[in-house]
């Protein structure tokens, strides 16, 4: 197979001819699939359902020291989850506080809290006349959206394989007082998948921001969702950070999303005993208590840390062939037409796939116009504008591996078709 790179114009337009031929044949298929968001499957979710029998209205619905959970009180949340989920994330039971059902809730009220009231007694974001933050790019777009909610600047930072450009991170954050933080995923990056490397996560620690109040937003969503049986480990941040004098300087963030329950999970945030407390005010007036109820029901469930790794070992095996199916048919059929690059995740939700310049938006109109739904082009990028205009996120969880197999048959075409046309015009 010849790559397309190297074709004569009148290959392309045979190759063309071809290629529209197939993509019309998809069309007449009425396909209709949707790969746009990083959703657990039914299957997943059924792994959970026993969850909905640990607790009935004759148990006791008390906490390990006698709290009842039916009532208010324990903002911080209920002891055994605390201990449960610092654990997972590699903290004290003093530096996690156990929230609602949403980590992207929690992220949000963060960023309002340090708008409204400041951070540790800094003047409050809203009072400053700028506010940027630092974006890994490709990168998660919800996070992109909180900032774009506050008019908060986003400014694009290089994503690596071992994580982002931290020279040019430590640069920008040294010179400039506006920049107030930094996004981060730093195992099994969205969309990327990748993991940050130690020196990176030290050099996040050692930190020295012209900003007082700069925090890294460390979003640990997928710290234990692997798709190997030996996965990578990232060094614990908060360690770094004390280590590096920077014991304040981080916030982390996870949840059970897409563990438990999508949207009745539980989420937390975790970070110096200090950040905590700075955050506990906010929330106090916020609320007189998270949902310990729904806490008690995931402890009793998961029984302990050892339990939720447990848990997601059943997950890895549901979604691993999923991600086989998609990277198998990238490497059959598009590998060898050297037109795209793509990667190869060891755990997380996406697929980070780059076509040629000035191509994702055609293959993501091409999909949805013959019936499958994929993330917008450009979403992985603050405002929506990818200025490469190249990278589409694979979300390949929530279908079948027989309807992913199909989806990809067509998305292989809509990447030929589309590259064949860019090269034609070149």
């Amino acid at each position: 197979m010849k790559a397309l790179t190297a074709c004569t114009k009148a290959e392309l337009a045979a190759c063309r001819q071809e290629y529209e031929a197939e993509y019309q044949a998809f069309k007449a298929q009425n396909l209709k699939l949707d790969m746009s968001r990083g959703k657990p499957a039914p299957e997943q979710l059924d792994l959970s359902m026993p969850m909905m029998d640990v607790l009935t209205s004759k148990d006791i619905l008390q906490t390990e020291n006698g709290i009842d959970c039916r009532n208010y009180g324990l903002i911080d949340g209920i002891p055994e989850a605390k201990r449960m989920f610092a654990e997972i994330l590699g903290v004290s039971d003093q530096e996690i506080i156990i929230c609602g059902n949403s980590s992207l809730n929690v992220m949000f009220d963060t960023i309002a809290a340090a708008y409204t009231h400041g951070i540790l007694g800094n003047a409050p974001w809203c009072r400053q006349k700028e506010v940027k933050f630092l974006c890994p790019v490709p990168g998660y777009d919800r996070h992109f959206s909180i900032c774009e909610w506050f008019g908060i600047e986003m400014i694009n930072v290089p994503l690596k394989d071992n994580g982002p450009d931290m020279d040019l991170v430590e640069k920008l954050v040294s010179a400039d007082s506006a920049i107030k933080g930094i996004w981060c995923v730093p195992q099994y990056a969205n969309p990327t998948g990748c993991c940050y490397s130690d020196e990176v996560v030290r050099r996040f620690a050692a930190l020295k921001p012209k900003a007082a109040d700069f925090r890294i937003f460390w979003d640990n969503a997928y710290c234990i969702h692997h798709l190997v049986e030996n996965p990578p480990k990232v060094l614990n941040l908060l360690d770094a950070c004390k280590q590096a004098g920077n014991p304040d300087l981080a916030y982390i963030f996870a949840s059970t999303s897409k563990v438990s329950f999508s949207g009745s999970g539980i989420a937390m945030i975790a970070g110096s005993e200090e950040n905590l407390k700075d955050l506990k005010k906010t929330m106090s007036i916020r609320t007189i208590g998270y949902d310990k109820i729904n806490q008690l029901r995931h402890v009793r469930f998961f029984k302990d840390a050892a339990g939720l790794q447990a848990h997601m070992e059943k997950h890895r095996l549901i979604i691993k062939p999923k991600f086989d199916a998609v990277i198998s048919k990238l490497n059959a059929d598009i590998k060898p037409l050297g037109i795209a690059d793509w990667t190869e995740p060891k755990g997380g939700y996406f697929i980070s796939f780059n076509a040629l310049p000035g191509c994702a938006k055609r293959i993501v109109q091409l999909c949805k116009e013959a019936g499958v739904t994929l993330t917008g082009a450009g979403a992985t990028y603050p405002y929506g504008k990818d200025p490469e205009d190249r990278n589409i996120r694979i979300a390949p969880t929530y279908p079948s591996v027989a309807e992913l197999t199909k989806a990809m048959e067509l998305f292989c075409i809509c990447v030929k078709l589309a590259s064949v046309e860019k090269l034609m015009e070149d």
